[in-house]
């Protein structure tokens, strides 16, 4: 499916409100509401559209620390990168896993209430994961930006 500037603005408005209705899309898109259903559907089902989430206050839930997590494996074997892939899936603080080219394996976004409950998440979880060489962590002081998407996606879709 091509992507045409109505389908680039339901897309945008979605990023930024995905609560809103038909209704309101199709009035701020200029469609039908009909016609705005039926697009939407369509980027469903052409997979532009994989999901709705809910965008949470994280600090109302006492999580106010963001960690990244730099780790370097004992060995880039495909045993060692399934074994520590299948046991950082279950560590409940770890929000985001990257396997990375260059010196790091892994870039981990871990999610704590504090330091000292950075070190708890450390010690119980970081700390057990197989075949980790080295592990090193930098407290993020404040977010500047946090997108769900690039802007830059809607203008490139366009050509």
């Amino acid at each position: 499916m091509a992507l045409d500037r109505k389908d680039l603005a339901i897309l945008a408005e979605l990023t930024t409100n995905a609560r809103a209705s038909h209704t309101e899309l199709a009035h701020k898109i200029g469609l039908s509401s009909t016609a705005m259903a039926r697009r939407q559907k369509a980027l469903e089902d052409d997979g532009y559209i994989q999901a709705y989430h809910a965008a949470l206050d994280l600090a109302q839930f006492g999580l106010t620390t963001t960690v990244l997590v730099r780790i370097a494996l004992e060995s880039q074997s495909d045993d060692a990168l399934k074994a520590f892939e299948a046991e950082v899936v279950k560590c409940p603080s770890v929000v985001r896993c990257f396997l990375m080219s260059g010196t790091d394996d892994y870039i981990l976004i871990v999610l704590a209430r504090d330091i000292q409950d950075f070190e708890r998440i450390h010690r119980t979880e970081l700390s057990r994961l197989p075949r980790v060489a080295r592990v090193q962590s930098s407290f993020a002081l404040r977010e500047v930006v946090n997108r769900a998407v690039p802007t830059v996606v809607f203008g490139e879709a366009k050509r």
